[in-house]
């Protein structure tokens, strides 16, 4: 057996699933909390309760978020089933013949259109993946199916110095909630400056290369997801209020309504910060149009709709203990007391470094770019000033530690397993290995600009 065969069997073998690794980090966090925080003055329980009270209030924190993820999941993958999107991707897949090929495809375009927003590249790296494995499995070809997720996913280690970075799009505008200390910070020092295209032009390069060298290494193997295909239940003679259901020119109107709405946003953007408007209710909002025109009726987007629904069964379990997490670590001081150690032995020259590491750990308990801005952007904005570092340098290692983690962290990897029929110990091996490879190159990136 070759060592990367032993590698990946003892990954695969040490690692639980999304659901047990959110309740062992919340076990963790809980302990860290009880023994490094300070307890509340004048509480009248034990500090065990008081922490846990600040899970409660967490736990429900995030409500909005959960069914933001969970629709932004489910409406990608109804995309998914029209023909309009499928003969899209098919343009693509047919260059994907083998593992190598395919990641290397997967992984760049995913990359490319995570400089456009994170939630894009999600869905677009799900969905890629998922119809390489499909058009494989229909020619019997063998592949590396769970490498293939992994490209998918690689987009999240990227997007945070792109134009849905948290961290860097909060700065820049007007009334964020630092702009007493360190004014307003545009992007042109930010996400344009030349040190950040330099280190997302050494990712598209590096990473893609890297799934190439790793598709080379075999380990295809059949493809034994199970993939149903798009079931439209429509009658052939519609009655009555029926036909609503199944006209065209209603989910033409509906649809088209929708979608120059959301496209009329672009239109009339000033400028790139406008771009800034892009988030998750936009995606969904523009999902939800465009899905409904291109299956032509209701009826046809009701189906894909009950189909997609249950990959989304992960995200609502699961966020909530997350946002427990995040309770713990932001009321309890934990997060800020983490990141203040770093701080406390940093100079000008090692700040952004240190800076880097703190958030890539903090990332793992608080898988959210905007919720560690919040957490740690006082501390590190501060101690930049403090110590003469530069300010946009240090916000930027941030996002760089931000993003880095959700290769080892299956949070974010959920919408992705719901779409592509893999399990987080199928990706994780790769995901990691990806992970250390943009380590390298965001450290490179801090020590030389």
């Amino acid at each position: 057996m070759s060592r990367n065969s032993l590698y990946l069997r003892f990954v695969r073998q040490i690692l639980p699933s999304p659901f047990s690794i959110a309740v062992i980090l919340t076990l963790v966090t809980f302990i860290l909390a009880l023994v490094f925080t300070e307890r509340p003055e004048n509480s009248g329980s034990t500090y065990s309760m008081v922490i846990l009270g600040y899970w409660e209030i967490g736990f429900w924190e995030l409500l909005e978020f959960t069914m933001q993820m969970a629709l932004i999941l489910i409406l990608g993958h109804a995309l998914a089933l029209t023909s309009f999107v499928n003969n899209i991707i098919d343009r693509f897949t047919i260059y994907c013949n083998t593992s190598a090929k395919a990641a290397f495809t997967i992984s760049l375009l995913t990359i490319l259109v995570s400089m456009i927003n994170w939630g894009l590249c999600l869905v677009f790296g799900a969905i890629f993946a998922r119809k390489v494995a499909e058009r494989a499995k229909a020619h019997g070809w063998k592949m590396n199916y769970p490498l293939l997720g992994a490209a998918g996913y690689s987009g999240m280690m990227c997007f945070h110095g792109g134009f849905s970075g948290s961290a860097p799009l909060a700065v820049a505008s007007k009334d964020h909630f630092l702009i007493q200390e360190i004014g307003q910070i545009g992007i042109g020092q930010t996400l344009l400056a030349t040190p950040n295209i330099i280190t997302f032009v050494l990712l598209l390069i590096i990473v893609p290369s890297v799934f190439y060298l790793l598709g080379k290494r075999g380990h295809d193997t059949e493809i034994n997801a199970v993939f149903k295909k798009e079931t439209h239940h429509v009658g052939e003679k519609s009655q009555g209020a029926e036909r609503i259901d199944n006209s065209k020119i209603a989910a033409i109107v509906l649809g088209g309504i929708i979608c120059f709405i959301a496209l009329r946003k672009i239109w009339v953007s000033p400028s790139l910060v406008g771009l800034s408007f892009i988030d998750l209710n936009y995606i969904n909002f523009f999902f939800f149009g465009l899905a409904v025109l291109l299956h032509g009726s209701f009826a046809k987007f009701l189906s894909a709709i009950e189909e997609a629904i249950g990959g989304s069964a992960g995200i609502i379990i699961q966020f909530p203990l997350y946002a427990g997490i995040m309770g713990i670590m932001t009321y309890s001081g934990l997060g800020a007391l983490f990141s203040q150690g770093f701080m406390e032995i940093s100079n000008a020259t090692t700040l952004p470094i240190f800076t880097f590491f703190s958030a890539a750990i903090v990332n793992i308990f608080v898988p959210s770019g905007g919720g560690q801005w919040v957490v740690q952007g006082p501390i590190v904005t501060e101690a930049a000033q403090n110590l003469g570092a530069s300010i946009p340098k240090t916000i930027m290692a941030l996002s760089y530690g931000d993003q880095l983690t959700n290769m080892l962290q299956p949070f974010w990897a959920l919408p992705l397993l719901g779409i592509t029929k893999l399990k987080a110990k199928d990706i994780l091996p790769y995901s990691f290995l990806i992970m250390l490879v943009g380590m390298a190159i965001f450290l490179i990136s801090l020590l030389l600009f």
